[in-house]
């Protein structure tokens, strides 16, 4: 046995499993097929937004506080500023479908919130050209992530602890067997006891064909555009804030520069979200149309903004069937855990993620309540 767990890919979510994992076991070893916090994964892109207020499943905010916390944990150990306080905005047509979804999630989570009316948003955060009936729901304990940041702080932790990190390595297969995971990578193998993978848009080769059948690679886009008044976006003056109406939506994050901000298109835009089933070839440049529609956008939300695309990329994550990602054991005694799959949606709480998957990959800890994440959900007959 090389050691107790493996855990393959460390971005998002696998560098904090190996993180949590290494305080928890002396034995554990990282698998990377580049370098962590590379620029071809889902980490890139320099910021994700972090937010306690939001629309859809309820149970998810148990793990959003507990991500809050190991940020905060994360900063403390490694000297990083990883997370920027910056407050965040819910912004739509007052009593509209996205207003009250989110409204309504929130009632149920009990987060902290205020609702802004279109003047005193108009008065607070003159940067948005609001239409008629907007409002915006405001979260107080929203802010911006530091992608590339966090993730290598997270993997410096992990070696700190004793934690093996194994770069430029990319796992070709996995086999369970009744005493252990064999992990190859070219001609080199590993017997670990356990594995969590968490390989991202690159997990779909680690997995049986029935979680194959429910998940694919997508293409996510990110565009960011320069300030006229850097001032009047940076992290102080400029929460991040995700808008949504039925013709066109957008999300985005402050100059953490000072000078670019970003401002992507969040819904259904061709090449955005687009599948692509090889990861390592996901288009980079943005089509045309994909240009004038995001350009269009920020003309209208963002008259303080170059309608000009300053920077662009697109990176992969792997998308499940609806939409929650896979986090449990492959199959109830299965020495395997997935980690993956969180459609575009992970890096806030991927603190909170990479805690549970180390714990219960571990045996230390069974979360209950995620019935809703757990691999098992699409098993069949």
């Amino acid at each position: 046995m090389d050691a107790q767990l493996a855990v393959i890919g460390l971005g998002s979510i696998g560098s904090m499993a190996l993180w949590q994992a290494s305080r928890l076991s002396d034995s554990v070893v990282g698998f990377e097929a580049a370098t962590p916090a590379h620029g071809r994964s889902a980490v890139g892109g320099d910021t994700r937004l972090f937010r306690m207020i939001y629309r859809g499943n309820p149970e998810y905010y148990p793990i959003m506080e507990r991500s809050r916390s190991l940020w905060a944990e994360l900063e403390t150990e490694t000297g990083q500023d990883i997370l920027t306080p910056t407050g965040g905005l819910s912004i739509g047509m007052a009593n509209g479908s996205y207003i009250n979804s989110v409204l309504e999630t929130t009632r149920v989570t009990g987060a902290e919130h205020c609702v802004l009316s279109r003047e005193e948003m108009g008065e607070r955060y003159p940067q948005h050209n609001l239409r008629p009936d907007d409002c915006a729901i405001h979260d107080p304990r929203a802010g911006v992530l530091r992608t590339d940041r966090a993730v290598s702080a997270a993997v410096a932790a992990a070696q700190a602890n004793g934690a093996t990190v194994l770069q430029n390595t990319p796992v070709d297969s996995i086999t369970e067997t009744d005493h252990g995971v064999v992990v190859t990578s070219g001609d080199r193998t590993w017997i670990f006891e356990k594995v969590i993978v968490a390989s991202g848009g690159w997990s779909r080769r680690l997995m049986p064909e029935h979680l194959k059948a429910v998940t694919e690679t997508k293409r996510i886009v990110l565009t960011w555009f320069i300030a006229q008044d850097g001032t009047q976006f940076s992290p102080e003056n400029f929460p991040v804030f995700s808008r949504l109406y039925d013709d066109r939506s957008m999300y985005g994050a402050p100059a953490v520069d000072g000078v670019t901000v970003k401002a992507s298109v969040d819904g259904p835009l061709d090449g955005c979200g687009r599948t692509t089933p090889d990861p390592d070839s996901v288009p980079r440049e943005l089509t045309r149309e994909e240009v004038e529609k995001v350009t269009e956008i920020v003309t209208e939300f963002f008259p303080g903004l170059i309608p000009t695309i300053a920077r662009s990329d697109a990176f992969p994550d792997l998308f499940t069937e609806d939409r929650h990602p896979l986090l449990g054991r492959l199959e109830e005694n299965s020495r395997v855990y997935c980690a993956t799959g969180f459609s575009g949606h992970g890096f806030k709480m991927a603190t909170g993620f990479g805690y549970i998957a180390a714990h219960e990959a571990l045996g230390k800890q069974t979360v209950e309540g995620l019935d809703f994440v757990r691999p098992d959900r699409f098993m069949t007959g």
